[in-house]
């Protein structure tokens, strides 16, 4: 009997189409267990650093700027909310860091379009005790980041800059050290607000003193930690917008 080797093949396939296919049917319902795929979190989709997605702008609003380390990068989305349909508020891709960093990348931070007020801040990176390879260490090993008089030197040189923007001009105060926060000292903030109020005076920027919301209710931030709670942020998000608010009517 003759057997066509091209139909025997043909059937083949079939047979190995549908075993496969039922192999797979039915693999996460009938087995519950089995983890769901999802796609790998990105530096951009995380829930922490939602703050870094760029935002349409509205053409009939007000342009804000928000420049800072972690602290702002929290308050930056209770402020978009509380501020929504009445601003745009921009902040870079990136943790501001110290002012050696503001220094370096102020200019790429600001791009090329206009801004109505910019809030800015830097004081705890500067003060964090790092050792030899910029690393955060124990303070007993290592040395501040941006001692006080290149903070105040980096400070005026970032204030010059900022000027020439044409836009309102608000300085966030740093925000308290607690006791035991990682390479960081208690009090050692206000050495740096100090110095960062001598500047601001000199150059008429009014101070959003965020110091004060916190020492009003220490319990919004985090036991031993310079961060913040998700409500303490909302809080902090409340001053900055009432600065805001107040440089836009002027």
């Amino acid at each position: 009997m003759h057997i066509d080797p091209i139909c025997v093949k043909s059937k083949l396939i079939v047979m190995t189409l549908l075993t496969l296919a039922f192999a797979g049917v039915g693999s996460a319902a009938d087995n519950p267990q089995a983890p769901a795929k999802e796609p790998p979190a990105t530096r951009r989709t995380r829930p922490a650093e939602a703050a870094y997605v760029a935002v349409p702008d509205d053409p009939k609003l007000p342009r804000i700027l928000i420049l800072g380390d972690s602290i702002s990068i929290g308050y930056t989305i209770p402020v978009r909310k509380l501020l929504e349909g009445k601003a745009n508020v921009h902040r870079p891709a990136d943790n501001c860091g110290p002012t050696t960093h503001g220094v370096a990348d102020l200019d790429k931070w600001l791009g090329d379009g206009k801004w109505d007020v910019i809030h800015f801040n830097f004081g705890l990176h500067d003060l964090k005790y790092v050792d030899e390879k910029n690393k955060n260490t124990d303070v007993s090993k290592g040395k501040q980041q941006v001692p006080p008089e290149a903070y105040e030197k980096n400070l005026r040189e970032i204030v010059d800059r900022l000027k020439k923007t044409g836009a309102k001009l608000i300085w966030a105060n740093t925000t308290p050290v607690p006791e035991g926060s990682a390479s960081r000292v208690k009090g050692d903030e206000a050495k740096y607000n100090e110095i960062a109020a001598k500047v601001m005076a000199e150059n008429n920027i009014p101070t959003d003193d965020l110091h004060a919301v916190v020492e009003k209710d220490p319990t919004i931030q985090l036991p031993h930690n310079v961060h913040f709670k998700p409500e303490g942020y909302k809080v902090l998000a409340h001053s900055v917008v009432a600065s805001i608010e107040a440089a836009l009517k002027k």
